[in-house]
Parts: C-alpha cells; structure tokens; sequence
C-alpha cells in the first residue's frame, strides 16, 4: 500500500503545480509493445478538469448511471460485427500478444486502466473474443471488478453464482463458469458484490483459483478494477503473466497513466491499447 499511497501522492502533487492547465495526452512507456485503437468517444470528460482528484474522478464514473444498450453492445463489436476495423485491430493485438508469447509463456493476462472510464472492459471482452475464435484454443475471461461489475451486462449473462461465490466455497468453478451463446468463450461473471473485495482478491485462494483456471484453459484474461484509487489491478495483476493497460485518447492525463505504472511493475506491462483514437479506416480499405 505503502508504493500506492505513494504514486497517489505524486500525482496529486504534479496535479496541483500544474493546475489549471490542460491535461497531458497519454505517452506509451518503454515497455509498450503495441497501440491499438479500439470503440470510444472522442474528447475530455464531461466534468473533468486537471486540478480534479483521481478519487473524484474514480467516484465520478462509479455515479454516472446506467450505460445505454449501444455503450454495452460497443464492448462486443467483435462478437456483434467480427469484420469490422475495431474487431481487426483486437486481432493485431491477439497477434502480438502470441507473438511475446513465443518468447515466454503467457497464460493469463490482466487488463487495467488508470481510472475508471477509460475502456479496459471494452478491451478484455474484445481481446477475450478474438482469442476464442483460434481454433482449439480455449480462452477463459474473468470479471474481477467485485464493485462495478460488467462483464455479465456486456454479454448478456444472467449468473447464478461468480468470482465472489466461488472464493468464498460457496459455489464450484464449474458452477459459476458461463459460455457466451454463439461463441466459444467461457466467462467467470461477477454475480455478488461482497463486502470485501480487496481482501478477496488478495487471498490465497485468489491465488489458487487462477492457477486452478491457468491449467484448464490457453488463456485467461481478468478484468480488474483501474489502478489508481484502489489496490486490486496490483494485487491480481502479480498473480498473472503479464498485464495490459488501457489509455484513452484525448482524456486520460499523462500523469496519471504515469502514476499508474508506478503502482504496477513495468517491466511486467506487455503495452498500452490507446482506446478511442480517431483513425481514418479509409487509410486502411474499409
């Protein structure tokens, strides 16, 4: 906690010198190995100024109310439209990630963001996707958000037990894992949002379970809670091969995608996805 408190204090400092200011536009750090545009919207957060504190903001996008079904639907263009230029862009990323994964193993993956908002759900459903469409490959996605749980809305899951269930012993793997209709992706949803997610995620049967999953499947890909303001994209994020954070084009500041990565390991980040950038398909012949 002592190295969260830490980069939360670095980036409130930074934030007060320069207040007034603009945001800064994301920057990729030297472990970044690919950018890849996914769906989002373009410009600042409505609300959002640079002198406004990551736990307002985090609260913020916790309170602003139920997402219209094209904002749920947005997170499964590639299961909705499999030949569309965001769905080949989850592809490049597939290939990449395989390419690293030729170097060293890579069974689970954990995406992350620096604050809430910034599409890291988008991009672990669509990830998760891709990857299920490999022949003999089976891909796992795990919903660790046990606050703000979406996963089970995006892809229309009704659980009958989750994540929370089966770490508690309250329910078996098998019971909680769902498959997604129409696909071969299998989904741990969240179901339950208990009263202490933090201490669940970090206990060893946490730990268990994803070794327990990491054996079963190819691949597995946790969802986690944004870095910043909370400490459970760390204490998951080490119990994986390698992490993923999303920054979203226009809107999340430099330094808090810095801050972010002070929290987590760098040399465990495998690249940033930029979400939301605006790119000319024409460029690309569609």
């Amino acid at each position: 906690m002592a190295k969260v408190y830490d980069a939360l204090r670095k980036a409130e400092e930074e934030r007060g010198r320069q207040a007034g200011g603009v945001p800064g536009s994301p920057v990729a750090s030297p472990a970044a190995d690919f950018v890849a545009p996914t769906p989002g919207r373009k410009g600042r957060r409505k609300g959002s100024t640079h002198s406004e504190s990551i736990w307002e903001r985090w609260i913020g996008a916790l309170r602003r109310g139920t997402e219209d079904p094209n904002a749920i639907n947005k997170r499964r263009i590639s299961q909705l439209m499999p030949d569309s230029f965001v769905a080949e862009q989850f592809r490049t990323l597939r290939a990449r990630i395989d390419s690293l994964a030729a170097q060293r193993p890579i069974r689970s993956i954990a995406i992350t963001s620096a604050l809430q908002g910034e599409g890291k759900t988008t991009a672990a459903v669509n990830l998760a996707l891709v990857n299920s469409m490999n022949l003999e490959r089976r891909v796992l996605l795990v919903d660790c958000d046990l606050r703000n749980p979406k996963i089970h809305k995006s892809l229309g899951l009704r659980p009958e037990a989750g994540l929370a269930e089966v770490l508690e012993g309250a329910a078996s793997v098998d019971k909680a894992v769902m498959r997604v209709e129409g696909t071969s992706l299998d989904v741990l949803p969240v179901r339950s949002q208990p009263p202490n997610p933090s201490e669940l995620l970090a206990s060893a049967r946490m730990r268990n379970l994803i070794e327990e999953l990491v054996a079963r499947y190819d691949l597995v890909i946790l969802d986690t809670p944004s870095t910043l303001a909370l400490p459970d994209a760390k204490t998951v994020s080490e119990l994986t091969d390698g992490l993923v954070m999303v920054v979203r084009a226009d809107v999340t500041p430099q330094d808090d995608v810095e801050a972010a990565l002070d929290v987590l390991d760098r040399r465990r980040v495998l690249g940033l996805v930029l979400n939301g950038a605006q790119v000319d398909e024409a460029y690309y012949g569609y």
